[in-house]
């Protein structure tokens, strides 16, 4: 049951770092405070398990207690050498989502500077190696920028406190969790929205002549709870740029602790697409679609737009999007009219490689 009485933006404008856990702060203690929650409060937070706040703040204090933070392995699950990565290693790769950074440069950056056999050289070629950008002036430059992100906030304590510095090759078969992941999903969603992913869907909508003709409404088909279509509401746009429409769509079948929009629309996607259009004119955002069930591939082929941007896992671990293969790869050998132009990393809770993709269908 979704929180009474939340005010999403009366949240946006108080949040501050003094909502972040730290060695004074204990995760939970933060949570309760900045969702205005009781120190009674007991709910159970399911996804992939399930927890509530007090058990999952004494599975934090544990460490690596029961293999916790056993993120970093080979195809065969065996430890790597080493195991963990430094506080440094993990500071490099939560950088790279920092709002002020070009992120082109960032991961040339982390890649140049990792010594030879670590995991941060391990982690910076596969996330240079994934990195894929066929597009101009779409991904924002370096620049000083005041973003408020408390999702990124929070996940970027928990790369600290998990010891986690990013994806590599083998993350794919990591089959373990942790319980600080159910109340990320709860109360935000299932991927953190970046200043530059955000930008780039904002930049997506915008027509190509500004001042005759109208911007793209975007499309967030299987909201869940409204996070990313508030995070785009709420963005600062570039100077000319045009407002944003953003239409969320979803079904409501999940259950979330916190709703951040109050005008999800109540239906499926594809009922949704066949009422306007079938999406003519619109950026389509999936944000980490099911892989279960039929959901992905029946939006996908219904949409008749030209712009189609996924938010989700960008290995093969089945998570998003289709269980035997990547969206990428699904897309490529079913739809043909449409061309892959970009593919970043979007920052990844422990043992998840996420990434964001944007398509454009091919000219005729």
């Amino acid at each position: 049951m979704a929180l009474k009485n939340f005010n999403p933006d009366a949240f946006l404008e108080s949040w501050s770092e003094d909502f972040v856990p730290s060695e004074e702060k204990p995760f939970e203690k933060c949570i309760r405070a900045a969702f205005n929650l009781s120190e009674k409060d007991a709910y159970v937070y399911r996804a992939q398990g399930t927890t509530t706040l007090d058990m999952t703040q004494a599975a934090i204090n544990g460490k690596r207690k029961n293999g916790l933070h056993g993120w970093y392995h080979d195809v065969d699950g065996q430890p790597s050498d080493p195991p963990h990565p430094t506080s440094e290693e993990v500071t490099a790769y939560t950088a790279l989502f920092q709002p002020s950074v070009s992120l082109p440069k960032a991961l040339k950056g982390i890649k140049a500077n990792s010594k030879a056999n670590t995991l941060r050289a391990t982690i910076a070629t596969h996330l240079s190696t994934r990195f894929f950008n066929h597009t101009t002036s779409l991904l924002p430059s370096k620049k000083p920028r005041i973003h408020k992100n408390p999702y990124l906030d929070l996940w970027t304590y928990s790369c600290q406190e998990l010891e986690w510095a990013g994806p590599q090759p083998s993350t794919t078969s990591t089959k373990i969790s942790h319980h600080i992941l159910p109340i990320f999903y709860h109360h935000f969603g299932c991927v953190v929205p970046t200043y530059s992913a955000l930008s780039v869907i904002a930049k997506l909508a915008q027509p190509s002549k500004p001042s005759k003709e109208p911007v793209r409404p975007i499309l967030d088909i299987g909201s869940g709870n409204g996070f990313w279509t508030f995070m785009l509401r709420n963005l600062s746009l570039e100077a000319g740029m045009l407002p944003l429409q953003v239409h969320a769509v979803d079904n409501q079948t999940s259950e979330y602790r916190v709703t951040w929009i109050p005008d999800t629309i109540l239906t499926t996607g594809v009922e949704y697409l066949a009422k306007n259009a079938n999406g003519k004119g619109a950026v389509l955002l999936l944000v980490y679609p099911q892989a279960t069930g039929d959901f992905t591939e029946t939006v996908l082929r219904a949409f008749e737009g030209d712009v189609v941007v996924v938010a989700g896992t960008q290995n093969g671990n089945g998570f998003t999007g289709f269980r035997e293969k990547q969206v990428e790869e699904w897309i490529e050998g079913e739809l043909g009219s449409w061309e892959l132009v970009l593919r970043m990393p979007l920052p990844s809770f422990a043992g998840k490689d996420e990434g964001l993709f944007v398509w454009t269908r091919r000219k005729a």
